[in-house]
């Protein structure tokens, strides 16, 4: 997680500083704010760069910073205040998406202190799957789904779960198996017709071949048909692959860059060192050395099976992979 820190005292200048070493030695980046900067103008730029914002100093402080720059709680940063002693952490933004509560506890943990969390499930030890899919790395396209599920349970009631796939056998307090059909909160890369809340598991490769020259909008429809026709939601994409030779495409970098998308790439031995069954070419093979990049792109990225094979049209190739994916509930809050 991208971290940044801003303090307002000497006092807190010294344990936001001895924070962000611990949060780096966590494998966070962590950086400090330069000393004197305003906290309008620092809010304002690391509120689109950081994924979490700690501010050292009075909550009041970070409210009034913070305020201005709200978009919703699928966009927004963590924000966790701190007071100059270290006692507590106190999450007031983006608590389960954004990971501000998981956030505010290792800060805690670093310090000494406590975390303050204020979430009424984190606050009743209810399970909160918004929670969970964030620690799986899960997208959530329609976050608006998890308050009814949410206040469901809070009511004492149940949650109707259904994994595209084996999960732990028992499920934790509240939640209870279902069919695909009935199911209220669905955990799957497909992209199915259920009005549930989904947790998506971003884990599904794209690898395409292409033209020279060939642009973002006939890569995007390429990308778009391929997803479509495997049945998959847009949001499980994690990413693009291809061989080294068009790593510096403008169409792909314009495609990832759109659709926020790392750009991986592989050498023509890289490739063909790939296991599995491909489509072969021997066009492919006498251009770029290796008889297919998509498909073997796309196995060697995610380092699972196809889900679907090599596309072509236009000057474009593509093929669909999803990495190994068998989540348990030991990632529950």
């Amino acid at each position: 997680m991208t971290v940044e820190l801003i303090s307002f005292t000497e006092n807190g200048g010294r344990l936001a500083a001895a924070l962000a070493a611990g949060l780096e030695r966590s494998g966070h980046r962590a950086a400090c704010t330069r000393k004197g900067e305003r906290a309008e103008e620092w809010t304002a730029a690391a509120f689109r760069r950081a994924e979490a914002l700690i501010f050292v100093g009075a909550a009041g402080i970070a409210v009034r910073s913070v305020a201005p720059h709200l978009v919703s709680k699928a966009r927004d940063p963590a924000v966790v205040v701190v007071d100059e002693l270290g006692r507590f952490a106190v999450p007031i933004l983006s608590g389960h998406l954004g990971g501000a509560n998981d956030l505010a506890r290792e800060i805690a943990g670093l310090l000494g202190g406590q975390a303050v969390l204020t979430t009424a499930t984190d606050a009743r030890g209810i399970f909160a799957f918004d929670q969970w899919a964030r620690r799986l790395g899960c997208a959530i396209p329609d976050p608006e789904k998890i308050r009814p599920v949410a206040s469901r349970m809070l009511a004492g009631g149940t949650a109707a779960f259904w994994p595209h796939g084996p999960l732990a056998v028992e499920c934790p307090s509240g939640v209870v198996p279902a069919g695909q059909e009935a199911a209220q909160v669905q955990l799957t890369i497909r992209d199915t017709p259920e009005p549930a809340l989904k947790l998506v598991p971003r884990i599904v490769w794209a690898g395409i071949g292409c033209r020279r020259g060939v642009p973002a909008e006939r890569l995007e429809a390429a990308l778009r048909s391929g997803l479509e026709a495997a049945g998959l939601h847009p949001a499980a994409l994690a990413g693009v692959c291809t061989i080294d030779r068009k790593g510096e495409e403008p169409g792909l970098l314009e495609l990832c860059r759109r659709r926020r998308l790392p750009l991986l790439t592989y050498s023509p031995e890289e490739l063909s060192r790939a296991e599995g069954e491909f489509t072969p070419s021997p066009f492919v093979r006498q251009v770029t050395g290796t008889d297919n990049v998509c498909e073997r792109a796309a196995v060697l990225a995610s380092g699972g099976p196809l889900l679907l094979k090599k596309t072509a049209g236009e000057g474009v190739t593509a093929a669909l992979a999803a990495a190994p994916f068998a989540p348990g509930w030991e990632e529950a809050p």
